[in-house]
């Protein structure tokens, strides 16, 4: 079928393939190569995973808790394995016969040593792909400056990750990419809620950050292409891939443009620079349905500006079809999403290969929940 994404340049044709193409995949089909995803059950790899499928991969799935893939519409196109990162025996079987492992995981900070045992349980997935001979590893890391010595825990933890699979002896993809806006995802979750339920708010120094955010839609492309492209030219030997959507804006002006699409008012600013790190988590906790937990790495993070180093993905991956998805139509797209009191209950129904800025099942718990609406505008603009 054919759907139409809306936008400035009045909308873009782009194909789309239904969920009764997906059926039979795996089974029917001459596979182009094997694909293990680490990381299925979660936002991106919930999305990816269909998406390798109707590009005619064989997929495998490694999963802590496989019974929350039982629903899934995918279930009898792959093969689901049990493990962990910290599972060497599970890992190690795993990866036999793969032709790519595809890392998606990554951790927020939930423990105190999260540092250290995140460099561990990597070095531990690198030394088993080398072992196994896997031909390449892909990996989703976030944009970072390249020589900012004042990293966060959390962003300092997922470029050493990406610096040890840049050093394996597998051709590593590293896939560094800034706030994914999609329904459901955390960046998109709360500039949601802040902007929709604050019409006036205080703010930290990090809103004028300049941020290059990214649709889901484009992740999912640009890591179905690293699986697939051939290691040669500027691909060889593995590399870092900046990807971005064709705008850079800070992270007031992001909360400004939602609000215009979503028919709010201009929200205020008021500029604090003494809210910290700790203090802005707190607000996000109270504000968003985040908790502090994960909202304290997203803030800590947002410390730092979040821009495209150099800016060849589309020349070495190639470009997601109709162009890269600007930030307002990304917006756009999580927007006709409906919103409902949470995200779906039920796979049934649901089509696994419709548009990723969708809410699944499988997504967070408080995803989708509809926040109060303030300072409504009375026309959209």
């Amino acid at each position: 079928m054919e759907r139409v994404r809306g936008g400035g340049d009045g909308g873009r044709v782009e194909a789309m393939t239904s969920s009764q193409d997906l059926a039979g995949l795996s089974s029917g089909a001459r596979h182009d190569r094997r694909v293990l995803v680490i990381g299925a059950t979660g936002y991106i790899g919930s999305r990816l995973v269909p998406r390798l499928l109707a590009d005619g991969a064989e997929v495998s799935v490694l999963a802590r808790t496989p019974a929350r893939l039982d629903d899934v519409p995918w279930r009898d196109e792959v093969t689901v394995r049990s493990g962990g990162l910290g599972d060497t025996d599970a890992l190690l079987a795993a990866l036999q016969e793969v032709d790519v492992a595809c890392h998606l995981v990554h951790s927020m900070g939930g423990s105190r040593d999260f540092e250290r045992e995140e460099r561990e349980t990597t070095d531990q997935f690198v030394r088993a792909a080398e072992e196994a001979g896997v031909g390449r590893i892909v990996h989703l890391s976030g944009l970072h400056p390249e020589d900012d010595d004042d990293l966060s825990p959390h962003l300092r933890s997922r470029a050493e990750v990406a610096d040890i699979m840049l050093a394996s002896s597998v051709p590593a993809l590293v896939i560094r990419a800034g706030e994914v806006i999609g329904s459901g995802s955390a960046s998109f979750e709360m500039i949601r809620h802040l902007t929709t339920r604050l019409p006036a708010m205080v703010t930290p120094r990090w809103v004028h950050n300049r941020i290059q955010p990214i649709a889901v839609r484009d992740v999912v492309h640009y890591l179905d292409a690293a699986t697939a492209r051939p290691l040669e030219g500027d691909l060889a030997g593995g590399r870092a891939i900046d990807v971005g959507a064709p705008d850079v804006l800070t992270y007031g002006e992001m909360m400004q443009v939602f609000a215009e699409e979503a028919g709010l008012r201009r929200r205020l600013m008021v500029p604090v620079p003494v809210l910290t790190p700790e203090l802005s988590a707190l607000w996000l906790g109270l504000v968003t349905p985040l908790d502090t937990g994960l909202a304290k790495p997203l803030v800590e993070s947002l410390r730092c500006e979040a821009v495209v180093g150099v800016d060849d993905a589309d020349e070495v991956l190639g470009p997601p079809p109709g162009g890269r998805t600007t930030y307002r139509d990304a917006l756009r797209e999580a927007l006709r999403v409906p919103h409902g009191p949470a995200r779906p209950p039920l796979w049934e129904g649901a089509d696994p290969l419709g548009d990723p800025a969708r809410l699944l099942p499988s997504d967070a718990d408080w995803a989708g929940v509809r926040p109060p609406t303030l300072g409504r505008a009375r026309s959209r603009p």
